[in-house]
């Protein structure tokens, strides 16, 4: 039964993934509901059922659009791919609980921030506020310990990007405020922060490391969004475990 559970979770994140996709790229169009079909961004061809099936409808088709035979961004896989493993991991994690319904929420509203971030550069508020009062109810139903450590955690990750973006002259955006701001609410402080040193070490290597490969200049800014998302995921499912440890080393 966990075994089949496991891998119904993961084909529903992928069904879920690709939902996420079409929502990361419309919605700062103003087009989410759009009565137009999906279809390829090159030759505008309306894909066929057939090309709709998660990940591997990629495989099959070797990348590309099977009309056109131009590249399809490899992001729908992979956000596809992310959004099952992190939907099975979840169930895995809490199991039939509550505190799943919250998890897989937080999985879907990150997933869609790293198309938007990638894709525009752009974290929409309209985003942020849709899953704000679901977080808030969630947080309500399953409160952490203690209860206003969501407040802290909201009041800390609206503050900390807010003197990011003072004391670098926009270093970070309005959107990466209000995205750690909402965090907050469901990680409590001191996973928050955890997230947020998480998000800074993963972005100083990643850059440093595509910098190194000449896969990016320094002239050409870079999202911070996907950073926060990893560094959100791995205090989510693991902040305490490594608070625990770095106590350890220090006493």
């Amino acid at each position: 039964m966990h075994l089949f559970l496991t891998i119904y979770m993961f084909l529903i994140g992928t069904i879920f993934g690709s939902f996420f996709n079409v929502v990361g790229l419309r919605v700062p169009k103003r087009s989410l509901f759009a009565s137009q079909r999906s279809y390829c961004p090159n030759c505008h061809h309306t894909l066929a059922w057939f090309e709709l099936i998660p990940v591997l409808s990629y495989l099959l088709q070797g990348g590309k659009c099977r009309n056109c035979k131009q590249t399809i961004s490899p992001m729908y896989p992979i956000i596809e791919l992310a959004t099952g493993i992190l939907f099975a991991y979840s169930y895995i994690h809490f199991g039939l609980q509550l505190e799943l319904i919250i998890s897989l929420l937080l999985m879907s509203v990150l997933a869609i921030i790293v198309v938007t971030d990638l894709t525009y550069m752009l974290i929409p508020d309209r985003i942020l506020l849709f899953f704000l009062p679901l977080f808030i109810v969630g947080r309500l139903m399953v409160p952490l310990d203690p209860w206003w450590s969501s407040v802290t955690g909201a009041l800390f990750g609206l503050g900390i990007v807010a003197v990011v973006i003072f004391a670098s002259n926009g270093g970070m955006g309005g959107g990466d405020m209000k995205l750690l701001g909402l965090i907050g609410l469901v990680l409590g402080y001191k996973l928050t922060i955890v997230a947020f040193f998480l998000s800074t070490l993963y972005g100083s290597v990643i850059c440093g490391i595509l910098l190194a490969l000449k896969v990016i200049d320094r002239k050409n800014p870079v999202p911070f969004g996907p950073f926060i998302v990893l560094g959100t995921i791995t205090s989510y499912f693991f902040g305490q475990a490594l608070i625990d440890w770095y106590l350890a080393i220090l006493f």
